[in-house]
């Protein structure tokens, strides 16, 4: 299990990383909100930590960024503020649950395996993925828009699979290389681009909301508008 904490405090967040690192867990720190938005953007988090007084970046705003990236993905706010108004602007953002400071390290632990818990069940009975109006079911190895069924080859359906996971996130080449492929990355073949763009004609063409989008000098990333 992959953690993600968010905290400006260096003793807490160095207290917390030490407590859930003797439980097994891998968990990784940002000291402030612009750090922490840079790993939501490009990491997968089974659970996301975040303090609500950041620099840069608040702790709601983190959250609604958690939220449109996967809307799965457990967030717990960490907080000395500890009114209703506060508390109903977190859960607004889209946060699952609520602790204030200070805290004792188990509260935190047994609220955060809950969390966990509840997410991996949740994704082993979702067979489906989906963005706006595309789906693909895991189960049936199907792809459709808007209804409409769309007949990929086998290598498509397993690129397409790869974005949908990491819908929000920009991939680069050498990441759909490695994960899609298998194989080390070739800077003189184009054979990923090509098969973007044969990706592009089968699911974007023709609709108004394009899902395909190119970060000139990154990757790739699926995402709507």
């Amino acid at each position: 299990m992959k953690i993600l904490l968010v905290e400006d405090e260096p003793k807490l967040a160095s207290f917390v990383k030490k407590g859930f690192g003797n439980e097994g867990y891998e968990i990784e720190v940002a000291y402030d909100g612009r750090v922490g938005q840079s790993l939501i953007q490009q990491n997968r988090y089974d659970l996301v930590i975040l303090d609500v007084n950041l620099p840069y970046v608040n702790g709601f705003e983190l959250c609604r960024l958690v939220r449109r990236q996967d809307a799965r993905v457990p967030v717990l706010l960490l907080t000395a503020l500890d009114n209703l108004d506060d508390k109903v602007t977190g859960f607004e953002a889209g946060t699952d649950d609520y602790l204030v400071k200070p805290f004792e390290f188990r509260e935190l632990l047994l609220r955060a395996r809950v969390l966990m818990r509840r997410h991996t069940e949740a994704a082993t009975v979702q067979p489906t993925l989906r963005i706006a109006d595309l789906e693909l079911n895991l189960d049936a190895k199907t792809v459709s828009r808007a209804g409409q069924r769309i007949d990929l080859t086998t290598k498509e359906y397993s690129l397409l699979e790869y974005l949908l996971l990491n819908r929000g996130r920009i991939i680069s080449r050498v990441d759909i290389a490695e994960k899609v492929w298998e194989l080390n990355f070739d800077t003189n073949t184009n054979v990923i681009d090509v098969y973007v763009s044969y990706l592009r004609k089968k699911l974007d063409k023709g609709y108004p909301v394009k899902l395909i989008h190119t970060v000139v000098g990154m990757g790739y990333v699926l995402r709507e508008g």
